[in-house]
């Protein structure tokens, strides 16, 4: 099932209200968005629940390859987009029968990409501490390695000669994509950088922290040319619209700075989520709106000029955030570790896992319309007090080692016990 974008009904009884307003959310999803990527009137965005969505006129056709979170989207071309996930996977899409191929693969979570300005190449970043680079023309990608941490952002020069990295090391390095060599270390110590945006024609690098706050450098000497507040919580993502005149950030407690680059200062500063991240947050090809994605299964959309005068994210709060003396332990122990895969009954919502009704006594994998991995379809398991049991004690990677689940554990026997019984009530029946 999917949802038209919330504005198109608006827009047809009333078009002058609609386009004055601006403000839009694209719905289906079945999970947070964690990347946005724009071109001319097409969005894609990059969800939870194992799947990106290509937007046009409100209507998603669903690009679905991943066998786990897909974190990063971009355009290529009109025709072409890439896509990486928590499966490690770098996938090429034709975007007109919506057909995939890996283009490469990391050793962890490929959390950003970048397309070089001729639509031949395709930098990723990994937690595996290596950039991926990986030709169109069906030659063999590489990993170049020399960051000491976890790579969370890359972007190209705009002429394409240079490549520049983040990392959680604290550095942002230049590399040389012809030769796939690092030339030079621009920024070195302090706090973890989580993403970066370089002006080449301005001359700096903006970047943001692990401390919350935004920092400016020159891209000839790394000589800082302005520096942001440290907020309470890091800096998770950052945008600039197509002339740099203004930059975007995000952090992790629901607050978007936007910064005036002609003289480096703050010209607004919302709360664009009730609770939660900004993970995502992209420009509109003409800079009237930003897009941001959080914890809400909806990419927002705001119009710049009337920031904070509209809806926020996450208005109404997952309930895994809500206080404890309003659940049993039981019910939170789900919220936390199960609600954004799955569901307790059946409501057509896109979820990244399948639904729990009807779970006691299920053999693993035979839930018919989700895709299972081969490893949970092969699997002798049949879902019962022992089995969920052991999956939480020892953790899904270990307990299912090739599971799409993602890994955690509850480490407490009582805690367990308590997800057990509410598992017990919530999926018998129907809970829709």
């Amino acid at each position: 099932m999917t949802r038209r974008l919330a504005s198109v009904a608006v827009l047809l009884l009333f078009p002058s209200l609609a386009a004055a307003d601006g403000f839009f959310t694209l719905e289906g999803h079945g999970g947070p968005i964690r990347g946005i990527d724009v071109s001319g009137d097409r969005i894609l965005t990059a969800s939870f629940d194992n799947s990106a969505g290509l937007w046009r006129n409100g209507e998603p056709a669903w690009l679905e390859a991943h066998r786990a979170a897909v974190n990063a989207v971009r355009f290529v071309d009109d025709d072409r987009a890439v896509t990486g996930g928590d499966d490690f996977d770098v996938h090429l899409w034709n975007l007109s029968d919506g057909t995939a191929r890996r283009l490469g693969r990391h050793q962890n979570r490929v959390v950003a990409l970048a397309v070089s300005p001729d639509g031949r190449t395709v930098a990723s970043a990994g937690w595996d501490g290596a950039i991926g680079l990986w030709t169109l023309d069906g030659r063999p990608g590489r990993l170049l390695r020399g960051h000491g941490s976890s790579v969370n952002d890359v972007a190209f020069s705009s002429d394409g000669s240079r490549l520049y990295s983040a990392s959680a090391d604290g550095t942002i390095r230049f590399w040389d994509p012809s030769r796939g060599v690092e030339t030079r270390v621009l920024v070195k110590g302090g706090f973890g950088i989580n993403a970066i945006v370089p002006n080449d024609e301005g001359g700096w690098l903006a970047y943001g922290s692990t401390d919350g706050a935004v920092r400016v450098v020159a891209l000839s000497s790394g000589r800082r040319i302005a520096g942001f507040t440290p907020s309470r919580r890091p800096v998770l993502a950052l945008a600039a619209d197509a002339g740099f005149g203004v930059l975007a950030a995000g952090d992790g407690d629901g607050f978007v700075k936007i910064i005036d680059c002609a003289n480096w200062s703050v010209i607004r500063s919302f709360q664009a989520a009730a609770r939660g991240p900004v993970w995502a947050l992209r420009f509109s090809a003409d800079g009237s709106n930003i897009h941001a994605g959080g914890l809400d299964d909806a990419m927002y959309s705001w119009p710049t000029a009337t920031l904070g005068e509209h809806r926020r994210m996450t208005l109404s709060v997952r309930s895994f955030l809500r206080e404890p003396a309003s659940m049993s332990n039981g019910e939170r122990q789900f919220q936390r570790k199960c609600s954004v895969c799955h569901e307790l009954g059946i409501d057509g919502r896109r979820r990244a896992g399948p639904t729990l009704l009807g779970l006691f006594g299920r053999p693993a994998g035979s839930l018919a319309g989700y895709r299972y991995s081969r490893t949970l379809r092969d699997s002798s398991i049949v879902w019962n007090d022992d089995t969920i049991n052991a999956l939480f004690d020892l953790g899904p990677d270990r307990y299912i080692p090739g599971s799409k689940m993602p890994m955690q554990r509850i480490v407490d026997p009582a805690d367990r016990s308590d997800l057990i019984s509410f598992l017990k009530r919530a999926t018998t029946g129907d809970n829709r």
